[in-house]
Formats: C-alpha cells, sequence, structure tokens
C-alpha cells in the first residue's frame, strides 16, 4: 500500500479514474449495440440515429484517450457497413 502523501493520492486519483473509464466503456459497448439491434430489427432510420450516436460517443472517448483512434475507425467503419446493408 502507499507510504507517501504523494503516493497516496495518486492512488486515491487512479480509483477515480478507473471507475469513469468503467463507466464511459460501458456508455461505448451500449452505444454500439444500439445499432447493431437497430440493423438487426431492419429499422433504418432508429439504426442512422443510433449510429450518429455511436459515432458521437466513439469520437469523444478518442479524445480523451480511452479507445485508439485506429479501433475507433474499425468500429465506425464496421458499423456503417452493417448500416449500408439495410439500403
Amino acid at each position: 500500500m502507499a507510504n507517501t502523501a504523494q503516493a497516496k493520492k495518486r492512488a486515491r486519483q487512479a480509483e477515480a479514474h478507473r471507475a469513469r473509464n468503467a463507466g464511459q466503456r460501458t456508455e461505448l459497448r451500449t452505444q454500439i449495440k444500439k445499432v447493431r439491434t437497430a440493423v438487426a430489427s431492419k429499422d433504418k432510420s432508429a439504426a442512422q440515429q443510433a449510429f450518429r450516436e455511436a459515432a458521437s460517443v466513439i469520437d469523444r472517448l478518442v479524445g480523451k484517450g480511452l479507445v485508439h483512434k485506429n479501433a475507433a475507425a474499425r468500429y465506425k467503419s464496421g458499423l456503417n457497413q452493417q448500416l449500408r446493408t439495410l439500403a
């Protein structure tokens, strides 16, 4: 366990960051699932709206460093590909 005041503070910060990051990763997965379920139900307008929301979340997490930019591009590309199958 941490002994110095500095190490104790860093441990507190790390726990706060871990909790925040976990919540944001959960939100990312939820948004991706919303797009996939809308595509599976063949609801084009709902799928497009869900894709816009998911892309926004993905881009925001890239800016925060939670998702690598290439991984984000891969997520968006895959979701967009699924969306195009409805057209």
